[in-house]
């Protein structure tokens, strides 16, 4: 035998060694699993945001008309009531509009006076045929015209009057002060709109928490569902309060819309204070005693190996629960990817489709067996399991162990070059052989 045929022929004994050795290590090495139990428990499914903490009543009271600061009767935090004076204008200049006021409607009158009398005395004359009517329609015009005068004048001082009171600032609600925006000597102009001189809070053992939802979780919330929450000023207590109202109008940021719900929150021992940030869970669904399962359970599926079944798991089309009849939403078969978190559609009968999904369970000799489950709400870490046929306390997987030890697939020994086959594999080294 000539010593190419002999380079061949070692080297293809060696191929068939190494490959021996690959296939007899993957097989006899058993894969491990990790395993969460199917256990009894509760399961609530909630929304969380953020939120601001706000008086439920809270009014800005302001000035409708310009002035100096002369008098404050009310500071931070002050408890003040309804109709209580909290501060003064200077009311000089108001006065003496009063006054000027006073002196145009005497005047006015003075002269409806005169005009009253003189009217009176034309329709006399005219009626004896002495004065003609054009004096009789002047003096007539003339009376008119002063009546209206008196009505303008005294409108005038009452506005001047009104004016005078506004000068004197009161409370409109009963609460407290929680922002003064004001010093006395401050100069106020009401030009376009009224100042604001304070902000009154109403009775603040009734708070309420204006958050926003997401427009994917407000189809949910609704009007009397219990909240929680927390505020990083007492990290260790929770408070509660009930969903009152869901505002129709949204909230666009960035392209994300939101809603603004209202939660009433009582506040007894008045802890809570305006403008806290809450972190708010709002309960939807809550569900005790049930049986349950980890998410990550419902996302397992065993590696495909192109159908073939390896340690018990029929892969490929033939993992399938026994009696029922696997259908993938996308057309792909169970075991092979499909839908995420293994999302099936089993047929319960005749025109009877049903959502459910499948998992596995760890059974002796290590086998996984696919079980068919129909799954309730979730709480993002375990989902209730209405039915099936997974039994309590069953073990199910949720992922394989990370394998020890060194990789099957070895590097070549040297020389040999690679097992694929490539074109720079085995047959490169054979015909170097050969060559020498």
């Amino acid at each position: 035998m000539s010593r190419p045929r002999i380079w061949i022929s070692l080297l293809v004994v060696a191929l068939a060694i190494a490959s021996f050795a690959i296939l007899k290590g993957n097989g006899g090495k058993a894969e491990k699993w990790r395993t969460m139990p199917a256990e009894r428990g509760t399961v609530a499914l909630t929304v969380s945001a953020t939120g601001t903490i706000e008086p439920v009543t809270k009014v800005a009271v302001g000035s409708q008309v310009s002035g100096t600061i002369s008098w404050l009767g009310a500071d931070f935090n002050d408890h003040v009531r309804k109709g209580e004076v909290i501060a003064q204008l200077d009311p000089s200049l108001f006065r003496t509009a009063v006054a000027q006021g006073e002196a145009n409607l005497a005047r006015a009158r003075a002269a409806y006076a005169n005009a009253t009398r003189t009217w009176q005395r034309s329709k006399e004359l005219a009626a004896r045929g002495v004065l003609a009517q054009v004096e009789l329609d002047a003096a007539q015009a003339s009376y008119e015209q002063t009546q209206a005068e008196v009505k303008q004048a005294a409108a005038a001082l009452s506005n001047s009057q009104v004016n005078l009171a506004h000068a004197t600032i009161s409370s409109p609600i009963d609460g407290v002060v929680i922002a003064r925006s004001v010093d006395v000597g401050q100069t106020v102009a009401a030009s376009m709109q009224a100042p604001e001189l304070f902000q009154i809070a109403g009775d603040l053992t009734r708070m309420q928490v204006e958050t926003r939802i997401d427009e994917a979780d407000i189809g949910r919330v609704q009007p009397g569902l219990t909240a929680t929450f927390t505020v990083d000023a007492f990290p260790d207590a929770t408070f509660e309060g009930t969903v009152r109202q869901v505002r129709l109008a949204p909230t666009v940021e960035q392209n994300v819309v939101t809603y603004t719900t209202v939660i009433d929150v009582p506040n007894p021992e008045q802890k809570l204070k305006p403008g806290m940030t809450a972190n708010v869970t709002i309960g939807i669904e809550r569900k005790d005693d049930v049986l349950k399962v980890a998410n990550a359970a419902l996302r397992f599926r065993p590696p495909a190996e192109g159908g073939e079944k390896k340690k018990g798991v029929a892969f490929g089309a033939s993992a399938r629960p026994a009696g029922a009849q696997v259908r993938m939403q996308g057309g792909t078969p169970p075991g092979g990817g499909g839908a995420p978190g293994g999302m099936r559609k089993m047929r319960g009968g005749p025109g009877k489709d049903t959502m459910k999904q499948v998992v596995y369970v760890l059974g002796p000799g290590n086998v996984l067996q696919p079980v068919a489950v129909e799954t309730g709400i979730t709480d993002g870490t375990f989902t209730e399991v209405k039915g099936g046929a997974l039994a309590d306390g069953a073990a199910v997987v949720v992922g394989a162990m990370p394998k020890a030890g060194p990789s099957n697939m070895q590097a070549p020994p040297p020389g040999m070059g690679g097992f694929g086959g490539g074109p720079r594999g085995g047959g490169g080294g054979g015909g170097r052989g050969g060559g020498r």
